[in-house]
């Protein structure tokens, strides 16, 4: 069935699923090898976890809240291509609770947000390459042009060398499923039970319930974490006594699963209510917004940086495959890149 060889130095036309910053990443690294790249997201624009939600006087960061920088190839790639303006330093004390509950530092290191909100840096990513938005792939068929690719409408919407998955584990592995490529979905099996749900609620406050920390880690029947949003740079909310100040509270993973269908206002009263009583606060919610994140992080389990499945030219790369973090999403996809471009790939 595959006895099509590709040279290396032959231009690729390969398709990305997925444009979180994984995916985003290694379209802008094959564009550079000179392949045509195609990516395709499922929502109006890219970013995967980089989310936020809009709300008075600004955004509200509902997914990733921040992220690290130890691969020093990360920071000057995001300087190159999102640009300097894109993201900044989040400065302030951060902290976590230990089991007797007793609040502790977390270790000292530069941290980074998107300016002014997360999306900032998928949609700068985004704009040198090309992303088809509002398209969810739906199967994969080989036939002797490579693969074809066809959206949940039943529409074909190309033909392609080479495939990179970046969704999540499940959503991957039930499009290889689809595409009629069972041995390759059931190596996702064990990476799919891993991957945690979040419920998140952004809620405004009339004061500041908590100004000992701008982020903290949980050790809560409810929360998971919680952070200020308005104390991060570039906020248009940062103004407490006009707007007052939006804090990001996120479920832990046990929580969600008991809710995991319960009405966004109740997902609110409940873990508002669960905030006032981790920080001793009666302060005033004036607003609020939920998101439901069926896939939120991955934990535990072997990291092998990428998938690369030669002989079908079908990749996988995510967070979930670097250990979780947002920086990994860039490694995982940096390796990818590497390994699907050091040989040819059979067919």
């Amino acid at each position: 069935m595959f006895n099509e060889t590709i040279c290396e130095n032959d231009i690729r036309r390969i398709a990305i699923v997925g444009s979180g910053l994984a995916g985003l990443t290694a379209a802008i690294k094959l564009k550079q090898q000179g392949h045509d790249v195609t990516v395709f997201e499922k929502s109006r624009g890219p970013g995967g976890r980089l989310a936020a939600k809009r709300v008075a006087g600004g955004s509200a960061d509902v997914g990733a809240q921040y992220f690290t920088a130890r691969n020093p190839d990360f920071l000057p790639f995001l300087t190159e291509f999102a640009g300097n303006d894109s993201f900044n330093t989040w400065t302030g004390h951060l902290g976590f609770q230990d089991k007797q509950g007793q609040w502790q530092a977390f270790p000292d290191e530069p941290r980074y947000v998107g300016t002014p909100r997360m999306t900032a840096i998928s949609r700068a990513l985004g704009a040198h390459v090309n992303v088809v938005a509002e398209t969810r792939i739906e199967q994969l068929v080989h036939n002797n042009d490579g693969w074809l690719l066809s959206d949940t409408g039943g529409e074909q919407v190309g033909q392609f060398d080479q495939v990179i998955i970046t969704a999540p584990p499940a959503q991957a592995r039930d499009l290889l499923a689809q595409s009629d490529l069972p041995e390759l979905a059931a190596q996702l099996d064990d990476a799919v039970s891993r991957v945690l749900p979040c419920w998140a609620v952004a809620a405004r406050f009339e004061e500041n319930p908590w100004p000992r920390h701008v982020g903290m880690r949980c050790d809560h029947n409810a929360l998971y974490w919680v952070a200020n949003n308005s104390s991060k740079p570039g906020r248009e909310n940062a103004d407490l006594n006009d707007k007052g100040v939006w804090w990001v509270l996120h479920a832990n993973a046990d929580w969600t699963k008991q809710n995991v269908d319960a009405t966004l206002e109740q997902v609110t009263a409940d873990l508002t209510a669960a905030f006032r009583g981790l920080t001793g606060s009666d302060a005033k919610v004036t607003d609020s917004v939920a998101h439901r994140w069926l896939y939120a992080r991955s934990e535990g389990g072997a990291s092998p940086g990428h998938l690369w499945f030669e002989e079908q030219g079908i990749g996988l790369a995510g967070d979930w495959l670097s250990g979780g973090r947002v920086e990994g999403a860039f490694d995982s996809a940096s390796s990818l890149v590497s390994a699907c471009s050091a040989k040819p790939v059979s067919r």
